[in-house]
Formats: structure tokens, C-alpha cells, sequence
């Protein structure tokens, strides 16, 4: 389903696409396209850190920009005032633009002479990061269902939830939740959330995001109801 963003210039525009993306890795589907390009393009510059995850999104999209570049087509999202990304290739470095200006100064260099070691050694690299890219694209994934207790009936449950879910790293989409009664007037939250097993450690997330500060003024504990592969 396409997708329409309007006037990314603007903190209402950010404010929409960061509401969008609290639950997203990429704009559309689980994996780069030219959906983000389309996005990132639009965006004048890097976001303020309090737009927390399209800043998150933005430094993600940068990175794959400057290694691999980002090939999939997405679904079409549409952005007022830009055309949608027809070609996406690595953005040219620095040191890139300088080689390519002294290449063309360079009325000697000898086309179909053979490779050097450095060309080699850049042409085994790439090849590295496309193994490592699809290994990534094949990583198993699991759906979790996780028990998140508060400490007492005067917790907030829907600031504890909105806690809970503004956790966000690549590979973690949180799913549908629900709170259940314990006793006492006491309700624990119940969410499911998929993970892709390769990017991210349950333990991890517990021990170092759902139960440490600030989340922990909501959170008394976190337990792993169900662990399946996908």
C-alpha cells in the first residue's frame, strides 16, 4: 500500500513521519528501498535527535547509502513536492570524487590493462559485502511473547506501554499487546513482537532496555512467556 508524507519540512511533516516509524524499521516492508530513498531525499539534512525515530531511521538509511546503496523497489511512497527515487546508487566520497577527477587528467591510464592489487583487493571487499548483505537478508526470525509486570496497582499502564514500545533497534517490531489482571487491582501487559534472531538478543533487550531507567519507573520485571521460530 503506497504510502503519502506531506511537507517533511516542517515539524508537523516530522511529527507524522516519526509517528510512522515507531513501529517501522524501513517506510514500507522489512528491508531498505527506494520508498526510503524517497524520503531520505526529501529530507533537507539529518533530523533533530528529538524525533527520535526518524533520526534512528535517517543514520540507518545514511549508513546502507554510503556501503552497499539500496536496490529494492517498496511499495511507492509518495512525498508532496519530490519525485519518487528512480535510481539509487552508493553517494560518490571524497576520496572518490578526487580519484575521478584525477582519472580524468589521466590521458595514459590504460583501460584494459590488467587489475592491481588494489583493484583486487576492493573487488574481494565488495564481494565480502554482498555476501554479508544477503546473509543478513536470510536471518531467521522469531515471534516472542513477553510477560511486563509493574510495580503496583497505581501504575500507569498506558505510560508503561507507550515505555515499552518506544524502544526501538533494527530487527524489533513490536506487535499487539493486551493487559491482564494479576490480582489486587493489578494488571500486567502482555506484547508480542517479532525479532530477526541475528540483530537482536531477547536478553539484551531485557537486561539493557525494558528494565533499566528510564522504563524501569514503570517496569518491575519482564518475562518470556513464548519463544518461537518463525
Amino acid at each position: 500500500m503506497a504510502v503519502t508524507f506531506n511537507d517533511l519540512g516542517s515539524a508537523a511533516g516530522l511529527k507524522k513521519l516519526d509517528e510512522y516509524l515507531l513501529t517501522r524499521s524501513y517506510i514500507s516492508g522489512y528491508q531498505a528501498s527506494k520508498d526510503d530513498i524517497t524520503v531520505y531525499t526529501a529530507l533537507s539534512g539529518a533530523p533533530s535527535s528529538s524525533y527520535l525515530n526518524v533520526s534512528r531511521w535517517y543514520k540507518h538509511i545514511d549508513a546502507l547509502l554510503r556501503i552497499l546503496g539500496v536496490s529494492e523497489e517498496g511499495c511507492g511512497v509518495t512525498v508532496e513536492g519530490f519525485a519518487p527515487a528512480e535510481a539509487v546508487a552508493t553517494p560518490p566520497t571524497a576520496d572518490s570524487k578526487a580519484a575521478a577527477a584525477e582519472d580524468d587528467e589521466d590521458d595514459d591510464v590504460d583501460l584494459f590493462g590488467e587489475e592491481t592489487e588494489e583493484e583486487k583487493k576492493a573487488a574481494e571487499e565488495r564481494a565480502a559485502a554482498v555476501r554479508a548483505s544477503s546473509k543478513k537478508k536470510e536471518s531467521g526470525k522469531s515471534s516472542v511473547l513477553l510477560d511486563i509486570k509493574p510495580w503496583d496497582d497505581e501504575t500507569d499502564m498506558k505510560k508503561l506501554e507507550e515505555a515499552v514500545r518506544s524502544v526501538q533497534m533494527e530487527g524489533l517490531l513490536w506487535g499487539a499487546s493486551k493487559f491482564v489482571p494479576v490480582g489486587y487491582g493489578i494488571k500486567k501487559l502482555q506484547i508480542m513482537m517479532t525479532i530477526v534472531d541475528d540483530l537482536v538478543s531477547v536478553d539484551t533487550l531485557i537486561e539493557e532496555h525494558l528494565t533499566v531507567e528510564p522504563i524501569n519507573e514503570y517496569v518491575q520485571s519482564c518475562d518470556i512467556v513464548a519463544f518461537n521460530k518463525i
